[in-house]
């Protein structure tokens, strides 16, 4: 079986076409003989009941010879004008009247009343000749005679040689026919599955955007090789964003290292007072803290990509983390001379998701939403039920963002203006992040902005009963 499972797959569907063909060989010509035996048999059966017949026909007119006298006309009858035939007649207590020459050579058992209920055929060798035999029950004017008639089956048994013997002639030659016809529809059946390997082994990391040269067969291997094709295409797309996310990382953690070797370098050039060491310590550990933020939105982003992130979803009413983040930024607000209010209505909003995550994505907008108002302008957070979603809008009076580069700041990295995103310590990462939160928990995230007249962040999740729905479909 181990040696059967390493033939090419081509070899195997020939050999299993061979074994097939054989199987149904073998049963179709069983089949034919014993049909062809069978229909001989009663041609046989049918002639022995002619003679039956005749015999019986025989016996009623003599009915009424006595037992001497009939034994005496059968004899005469059968050995002058029947002899050829082969016939054994009893009466009821099994004493012989009359057996043919032959039968007397080799004679055929005795047979019983009882076992004769209705005629009986059987095939019997007497001598070296086969014989189809009639046992049958003959009730003549009340008397019982036991009769057996013989017939041989010598032409049967010639007929039945000659198909077998055909059978035998013909077989090994359609066996081989078909074992070739076999192999070879299975090389051209296959023969597409050998392109498509010679085609993939030429795939590599290098040229992911190559294709599987695509079929129109209609059939298992066209949807095999079109379901390769979208395969490869999710793996380039995501080795692509892989590829991506590398190099923006490199380039994001370089900066901060850099600054900070420099910094720690000017420190030790020459020797400095104590407050030039402060101010250089500060800068060491401002971003030391940017770089550290960066790496936690690094792992982040990789925990989300390879599903590792579970968030703990259960039903919770949003107004509490609202306040809980409103009030911290209330006094972030206070320290930068800009106004903030926040609104989440008397109406619970209970939706089912993970507090800490939820808390992220408010503390994300907020964030941005500081960093990019500048005093005395004003933020509002504000929250509403509406339509069985709960929306929650994050709005300032900020710089604003063009509309080209509103499509894409959910983007990794992506920064509208770079300089500045850096100066506030900005990497380009914490929409992405809350997009990927909502999305978990089976929502949106939009923005809508106009330059210099300020943005709008909108966040809808399914409040609890279509929340469940949606939680428990996606499951």
């Amino acid at each position: 079986m181990k040696r059967f499972s390493r033939l090419s797959i081509g070899m195997r569907l020939a050999l299993s076409y061979l074994a097939i063909f054989l199987l149904a060989e073998l049963v179709f010509g069983a089949g034919m003989w014993l049909i062809l035996r069978k229909n001989l048999y009663d041609i046989a059966d049918a002639t022995l009941e002619g003679q039956a017949a005749d015999l019986q026909r025989f016996l009623e007119a003599r009915k009424d010879l006595s037992a001497e006298r009939l034994q005496t006309e059968i004899s005469a009858d059968y050995k002058i004008d029947r002899s050829q035939d082969y016939v054994q007649i009893s009466d009821a207590d099994g004493n012989s009247i009359y057996r043919s020459q032959f039968l007397e050579e080799h004679p055929l058992p005795p047979v019983s009343l009882n076992q004769l209920s209705k005629p009986r055929h059987q095939y019997r060798r007497l001598g070296r000749l086969p014989f189809r035999i009639l046992s049958e029950k003959m009730a003549v004017d009340g008397r019982i005679f036991i009769v057996q008639i013989g017939g041989t089956l010598d032409e049967e048994m010639e007929t039945l040689e000659d198909f077998r013997g055909y059978l035998l002639m013909f077989a090994p030659v359609l066996l081989l026919a078909a074992s070739g016809v076999g192999y070879w529809l299975s090389r051209k059946a296959l023969t597409p599955v050998d392109a498509l390997a010679r085609t993939a082994r030429t795939i590599s990391g290098h040229n992911l955007s190559r294709r599987l040269e695509p079929l129109h067969t209609g059939d298992e291997l066209q949807r095999l090789s079109d379901t390769l094709n979208e395969m490869l295409t999710r793996i380039e797309t995501a080795f692509l964003r892989i590829t991506e996310f590398t190099a923006d990382a490199s380039h994001e953690l370089r900066t901060p290292i850099a600054l900070i070797h420099t910094e720690a370098e000017m420190a030790l050039r020459r020797s400095r007072d104590e407050s030039e060491y402060r101010e250089a310590l500060r800068h060491i550990l401002l971003e030391a803290e940017r770089m550290a933020r960066l790496i936690e939105e690094l792992l982040a982003l990789a925990r989300a990509d390879s599903g590792g992130e579970a968030l703990n979803i259960h039903p919770l009413d949003l107004r509490p983390t609202l306040r809980e983040s409103a009030l911290k930024w209330s006094q972030v607000a206070s320290l930068r001379e800009l106004q903030f209010e926040e609104y989440s209505g008397p109406q619970p909003l209970t939706v089912m998701g993970d507090e800490n995550a939820l808390r992220r994505v408010i503390d994300i907008l907020l964030d941005n939403a500081f960093k990019y108002t500048a005093p005395p302008g004003k933020i509002t957070l504000s929250a509403e039920q509406r339509g069985g979603r709960a929306i929650v809008s994050v709005k300032d009076t900020g710089i604003g963002i063009a509309a080209e580069d509103q499509a894409r700041i959910f983007e990794r990295f992506y920064r509208v203006d770079k300089a500045r995103s850096r100066a506030l310590g900005g990497a380009g990462l914490g929409l992405a992040i809350a997009q990927w939160i909502i999305q978990l928990h089976k929502g949106s995230i939009a923005v809508e902005s106009e330059p210099g007249n300020g943005s709008v962040f909108r966040v809808e999740i399914p409040t609890t009963k279509s929340a469940v729905e949606e939680y428990s479909a996606s499951q």
